[in-house]
């Protein structure tokens, strides 16, 4: 188990980490998301014992390590860029970490062979990585920080270098090479789609502090404050200002009925929604619309990003299909009240949409 009791990062005066209280098990995959320069590889250096804490412990199985070199910690990390050495062999490449430990020859060979296994190298063992595609390169390198039996295995944006199908191919694997390695995983990215491919644990990062850390799941549907709403949502989540008053919550010029709201003390509130949740079409007879006025379109192939104005709010909604549409063209769109989630004036959560509590 590592835990961060109260760890903090300062550089210069100027704050990287805010102090930080983090618990992760063995066997658990923990994803850290959030924009560039929110702090994930920050913290990830500090786990790593590649930078050390101004305040604050860093635990292992209840031993403290936080002083503790990096070379005698039980730690691998992957980065975005593929390190491989170029003049050795891929089966030489993996077994590199086992010959600098001085492990004997039969084990290297053992270990290096399991591990080219879990990552369908075994083919490849005999060519240099320079003749490796780049899903095979990061494969080695993942190799080799896997073939050490590292207790933590730190990827920082693994495969943010990579092209879409390499990506998709590598979201796939590694949640199989993580139940197979039995280590603490944690993975950066910035990227909301691949922490909800990988599941497994969600902390979110925003200038330096975890807004929230649960299952991947409950993060995505039920976020604390409208901060990791923000962060969990791509696009970020619209937001409005709204107000419960008699029975009715008003948003610009369209009131959702009670409903579900019913339990939210009267007053000024903010309503956020997600991309995907904003029509074009009258989704279903509770659906409310929105005389808005369209400012761009981004016709992504089999979808639309739509680029609306409320008002002084400016939302984003991803609709199917492809849509010709004329910038400043006045434009209807509908939302579900179902999808809305309700924050009070302090940006915390009041209501969850209903939907992220149905299933």
């Amino acid at each position: 188990m590592l835990e961060l009791q109260g760890i903090s990062r300062s550089v210069g005066g100027k704050v990287h980490i805010h102090p930080t209280n983090l618990t992760l098990q063995k066997g658990s995959m923990n994803v850290l998301l959030g924009p560039t320069l929110a702090g994930k590889t920050s913290l990830m250096r500090l786990m790593a014992g590649l930078d050390q804490p101004t305040t604050g412990r860093i635990l292992w199985d209840g031993s403290d390590v936080t002083g503790q070199r990096v070379q005698d910690r039980g730690v691998a990390m992957v980065y975005q860029q593929f390190i491989n050495y170029p003049g050795l062999t891929v089966y030489e490449n993996i077994a590199s970490p086992l010959r600098i430990l001085g492990r004997p020859r039969d084990e290297i060979d053992r270990k290096v062979r399991e591990t080219a296994d879990m990552l369908h190298l075994t083919p490849m063992l005999g060519r240099k990585p320079l003749e490796l595609s780049g899903g095979q390169q990061q494969r080695c390198a993942l190799a080799r920080a896997l073939v050490k039996g590292a207790g933590l295995v730190l990827l920082d944006e693994p495969l943010a270098n990579l092209d879409y199908k390499l990506r998709e191919e590598l979201r796939v694997e590694i949640p199989r090479i993580f139940e197979a390695s039995g280590a603490i995983f944690v993975y950066a990215t910035t990227e909301p789609e691949e922490a909800l491919l990988l599941g497994g644990n969600t902390a979110t990062l925003w200038q330096g502090r975890i807004t929230q850390f649960g299952p991947t799941p409950i993060v995505y549907r039920q976020p604390v404050d409208a901060t990791t709403a923000r962060v969990f949502s791509d696009p970020p989540m619209n937001f409005v200002a709204a107000r419960k008053q008699d029975g009715a919550v008003t948003l610009g010029d369209s009131q959702l009925p009670a409903g579900s709201f019913s339990d939210l003390p009267d007053g000024a509130c903010l309503a956020g929604f997600r991309a995907n949740h904003l029509s074009l079409t009258r989704p279903g007879p509770a659906a409310v619309e929105f005389t808005c006025t369209l400012a761009a379109t981004e016709i992504t192939g089999s979808e639309t990003f739509v680029h609306v104005e409320h008002g002084a709010d400016r939302w984003v909604g991803l609709v199917e299909g492809v849509h010709l549409l004329t910038p400043g063209q006045p434009l209807s769109v509908w939302l579900d009240p179902a999808h809305v989630y309700l924050f009070d004036a302090s940006e915390r959560l009041v209501v969850p949409a209903a939907y992220a509590l149905a299933g």
